[in-house]
């Protein structure tokens, strides 16, 4: 997504090209400081707070938050002594997370050898997403992975006609359609549920959370798993979007306006999953901050 995600300018299966005369290295990482508050939650303690995290956009990867070590509890990381190598940035020291009685092994990294041009990054610490319990911009849980700010979602309705198709059974058919663009995807068609024979959508387990979209269901449709999902309740950004259904074309036949549509090289929806095991109460419920301790 935005940035170095699926096909944005960053990642590997980037549809754009950089106009410049000689090309650029196979991989480009980009670092810019975050310019909001971010908070890190642990054990019912705030462990991190700061203004000055910097974010970085690595190709294939969502983006991460990385936080000045001073604005870090200085009792929550402990040593591991582990230590890696990444093939950019050297040398990645491991540490654990502690808060009272609560440890978590291997939850936080920090580069300890890194190049002159990855300056930025010196003395700042990052946080394995799911091994805490929550990340807040301000007073807002942000959910699946940091939020790029380079991230857009327009919304646009269509007078098109939009059929999707399972062998010889019609799913639906719809005159007005919702076409969503967001960064780095190829848009994305929703259907009002009205237009939908809904008999032959089989909700199945496993829900997936997105920092812009909100929570995920997905849909069988005969023998074609997870073929068609929905958000029930979308973030009120998006909410256009909300109980309405889209229809993964590489599993069912989707045609715009008689016109079959394929899947995009590249466009494979990677999900995060679930951000540790998070229940659906857990989700709905926060959206506000805990209180501070």
């Amino acid at each position: 997504m935005g940035l170095s995600w699926q096909q944005g300018p960053l990642s590997a299966g980037a549809v754009g090209h950089f106009l410049t005369p000689q090309p650029l290295p196979e991989r480009l990482l980009f670092a810019e400081r975050l310019r909001r508050r971010m908070r890190v939650r642990f054990n019912d303690a705030w462990i991190a707070d700061s203004e000055d995290v910097i974010l970085l956009h690595e190709p294939g990867r969502y983006p991460v938050a990385y936080f000045p070590r001073q604005d870090i509890d200085e009792h929550a990381l402990v040593p591991s002594g582990k230590v890696t190598h990444h093939k950019d940035l050297g040398d990645t020291t491991w540490y654990t997370v502690h808060a009272a009685e609560r440890t978590t092994e291997r939850a936080a990294w920090q580069f300890t050898a890194l190049p002159a041009h990855a300056a930025a990054l010196q003395g700042r610490i990052a946080f394995a997403w799911r091994a805490m319990d929550a990340f807040y911009e301000e007073d807002e849980r942000i959910l699946g992975h940091a939020a790029d700010p380079y991230h857009r979602i327009d919304i646009r309705s269509a007078s098109r006609t939009l059929e999707v198709r399972h062998g010889d059974t019609m799913i639906a058919r719809s005159e007005h359609p919702v076409v969503l663009y967001e960064s780095g995807f190829a848009p994305r068609w929703y259907v009002p549920r009205a237009d939908i024979d809904e008999t032959r959508l089989r909700p199945v387990q496993g829900r997936t959370f997105c920092p812009y979209k909100g929570l995920c269901d997905y849909y069988d449709i005969g023998d074609a798993q997870r073929a068609a999902w929905s958000y029930r309740d979308a973030y009120r950004q998006v909410d256009r979007i909300s109980n309405l259904v889209s229809f993964e074309p590489d599993k069912v036949e989707v045609y715009l306006d008689g016109t079959r549509l394929h899947l995009e090289p590249g466009q494979n929806v990677v999900p995060h999953g679930v951000d540790r095991g998070l229940e659906v109460d857990e989700v709905n419920a926060g959206a506000a901050a805990p209180p501070s301790s």
